[in-house]
């Protein structure tokens, strides 16, 4: 069943379909990874409990990615998910001859097939994650629902739709929210969801209690302190060392330390650059993912370019400047807070006043 989507999805004409929303249906959510996709589609559990608070939510992750998703499981007055399923597809196919692979693996498929889904929502249009459905344990007339076609700067693999019995057509310029958005409400057979009920991602006590632990974290920190994001997997998505130079000048002159993390070597080298150019900067420690959750909180400011913990401080509702220089604003924006301001574009970095004027809006 192929759904075409505009202002409002075509009804089906299946009857399965038009019970869900007064049942108890029991949904399986398909997001594998990465950081930031993750996070983008966590607005689709806050849909699914507003309209169906007794259904059973659960989702398949990658296991790197399960803490994204633990501070919806109930504990912080928002009881989002009921189960997270770990998938350890990028450890697995390191070490696909050991037995204790697939044993592992089989582990995984019983936990998945636990329960007899009525609803599987695949958001990542991937054959990996296609096969995830594939393996769920689905009720008769179950509904498995995922993406129709790619949305441009975006991977997808177009056998994956051969696993779906409803592919969703989605407009090839689609946010990462809306676009989860667009296959969930057509899984429900729901009018669209769209922008006039804004996206939500954490509860609000759970990121409000993230900045008494920043401290913890990380060594050196000096309050009022601007996160500095730099760099990300690919190289045409940076923003130049000239131009991080130029903006931290300015910002520590402004009485506000500059930090620079970093996650692998060739990234340290950068930042310990950058900081050595700047009075005043630091660059810390590691810190893992979970860590940064707070690390953030605690900043009074993040500059970051197109990457995961850019919009990890995006979806926190931080105060946040995202830097678009070799990849479409519209596809990741954070328009849900005025707290977040966008710069730059595809192949049109924005300058060192664009983005300073930025920061110094949110910091005033």
């Amino acid at each position: 069943m192929l759904l075409a989507c505009s202002g409002m999805l075509r009804q089906s004409s299946d009857p399965h379909m038009s019970d869900l929303s007064s049942a108890n249906p029991k949904i399986l959510l398909v997001k594998l990874s990465s950081l930031g996709d993750v996070l983008h589609n966590l607005p689709i559990v806050w849909d699914l409990r507003a309209r169906l608070p007794n259904a059973q939510i659960d989702w398949v992750v990658e296991e790197g990615y399960v803490h994204l998703l633990e501070p919806l499981l109930g504990k912080n007055g928002f009881h989002g998910i009921d189960r997270i399923i770990p998938f350890g597809l990028r450890r697995w196919k390191k070490n696909l001859l050991r037995l204790s692979t697939w044993k592992e693996f089989f582990a995984f498929k019983k936990q998945l097939q636990e329960v007899s889904y009525d609803v599987v929502i695949e958001t990542q249009g991937l054959l990996k994650s296609a096969l995830v459905c594939f393996l769920a344990n689905k009720a008769p007339n179950g509904v498995v629902a995922g993406l129709a076609n790619a949305t441009e700067f975006s991977g997808y693999e177009p056998i994956s739709r051969y696993f779906y019995n409803q592919a969703v057509q989605v407009p090839s310029q689609c946010h990462a929210v809306d676009r989860s958005r667009w296959v969930m409400s057509s899984a429900l057979d729901w009018p669209l969801i769209d922008r006039i009920s804004p996206p939500q991602f954490y509860p609000k006590n759970y990121v409000d209690s993230l900045k008494s632990t920043s401290g913890k974290v990380l060594a050196g920190l000096k309050s009022p302190y601007i996160l500095c994001f730099h760099s990300t997997a690919r190289e045409a998505k940076r923003w130049s060392n000239e131009n991080w130079v130029a903006l931290g000048k300015d910002l520590a002159t402004a009485g506000y330390q500059l930090v620079f993390p970093w996650g692998s070597t060739a990234e340290r080298e950068i930042s310990i650059n950058l900081a050595s150019q700047i009075p005043g900067a630091i660059v810390p420690e590691a810190f893992s993912i979970e860590e940064a959750f707070a690390v953030i909180a605690g900043a009074e400011l993040t500059v970051g370019v197109d990457t995961g913990l850019t919009h990890l401080a995006a979806v926190l509702g931080k105060p946040t400047v995202e830097i678009y220089c070799d990849s479409p604003r519209w596809k990741t924006e954070g328009y849900w807070s005025n707290n977040i301001r966008n710069v730059g574009d595809i192949a049109a970095p924005p300058s060192v006043s664009a983005v300073l004027k930025a920061s110094l809006e949110l910091l005033s």
